[in-house]
């Protein structure tokens, strides 16, 4: 049983609580990271298909994104790991008149809030996705800031700069009990002992409500299930990710990029959303994805298709995540419901709420969680998910 009393003991070594436990140390604050698995990633963290951007409809996601993207686009100078990123943007292109309206308008948001986006014509489109089906191509929006990253090579990176900073890492240890003290967290039970410290931190995941309810705090997060796919590495032929937002017989959207070894990664949302934990692949995806993927993009049919895998988005009602410091339990600190987006958001909300927790939060840090209190309506969405 351990005696260490620590400042900050994270629960999940995940797309959330790596990053933030390296921002964490970076700031000499002494942290403690638990997860069952046996490594880092192994959550939903190893099902990313590692999109990064910060062309998101609400002004905290888009803060949190650009701080994300400012981790990920100087990690190799800074850092020397090569963990795949390319800054080849986010294309969402256009073919129907509401969809227009829908996405210009937004346009207005994104900006004001300091994204680097606008909408450009179909030879625009043409030239960066080369061979995109014309018949009624209106244009898009483009952001070239954003990009992609191997959530493999970036979780491992990120592990290693957190230890060396002065994080600690238990694995195979599940946490099974939080410890509320006088009505603040005061630490963890596991099936390893117990650990104190002054903030516990639920970064669980897709297990994030169960994890909640051993602190006596409900939140509104439950998984879906989402699958994916890849395919065999060809020569470069197109750079941004491409997001298709108009809905499927069996889906509302999918998107798909080229990586940086060369294999078209993809992925569809679901019509009506598959609920639960199952993390089998089906028979139903590969036809809907592909048929989708060639109507939009005929110069991917001759790709081969090496894998498909499925993985659980931890979703919120409106789409946002919870990052919050709940009056209830003082002491107690939730980065959950990231939606599917957290390899793209934890670098960002890492920093911030490592800046929170350090009593240094800056107005930007204040910015970004702003917007994912636990006690909000859950009323809106989020127009990009």
């Amino acid at each position: 049983m351990s005696k260490t009393k620590y400042d900050a003991i994270i629960i999940g070594a995940g797309s959330v609580g790596v990053p933030l436990a390296m921002s964490l140390a970076a700031r000499g604050l002494k942290a403690l990271v638990l997860d069952k698995e046996a490594s880092p990633g192994q959550g939903q963290n190893k099902c990313a298909i590692g999109g990064v951007r910060a062309t998101h409809s609400d002004g905290s996601k888009i803060k949190a994104g650009l701080r994300s993207i400012e981790i990920f686009s100087t990690w190799k100078r800074k850092h020397g790991d090569d963990i795949g990123w390319i800054q080849g943007g986010y294309l969402f292109p256009v073919y129907t008149e509401n969809d227009e309206r829908v996405l210009r308008e937004l346009l207005k948001v994104q900006k004001g809030f300091g994204l680097d986006i606008d909408w450009v014509g179909p030879e625009r489109v043409e030239a960066l996705v080369p061979g995109i089906a014309a018949k009624d191509l209106r244009g898009g929006t483009y952001s070239p800031g954003d990009g992609s990253a191997s959530p493999l090579l970036s979780i491992n990176a990120f592990y290693r700069r957190a230890v060396k900073l002065g994080a600690e890492f238990r694995f195979r240890e599940a946490v099974t009990g939080i410890i509320v003290q006088g009505g603040a967290a005061a630490g963890v039970r596991t099936t390893g002992g117990e650990y104190w410290a002054r903030f516990v931190v639920n970064a669980a995941g897709a297990e994030a409500a169960e994890v909640s309810a051993m602190a006596g705090i409900e939140v509104p997060v439950k998984p879906d299930c989402h699958e994916a796919g890849v395919t065999e590495p060809a020569a470069r032929f197109f750079e941004p990710m491409v997001v298709d937002i108009r809905p499927g017989e069996k889906s509302k959207n999918y998107y798909f990029y080229q990586n940086h070894e060369g294999p078209v990664i993809f992925c569809l949302t679901p019509q009506p959303p598959v609920w639960g934990r199952d993390r089998r692949s089906t028979s139903d995806f590969l036809p809907e994805v592909s048929r989708r993927m060639v109507s939009l993009y005929p110069a991917l049919a001759n790709l081969k298709v090496r894998r498909t895998w499925r993985g659980l988005y931890p979703m919120t009602p409106d789409g946002f995540p919870v990052v919050d410091f709940p009056e209830a339990v003082k002491g107690y600190v939730l980065a959950v419901g990231m939606c599917g987006q957290g390899f793209m958001l934890g670098p960002g909300l890492g920093e911030a709420l490592a800046a929170h927790m350090a009593g240094a939060a800056g107005e930007e840090d204040r910015a970004i969680l702003a917007g994912f209190g636990l006690g909000r309506s859950f009323s809106g969405q989020e127009k990009l998910k």
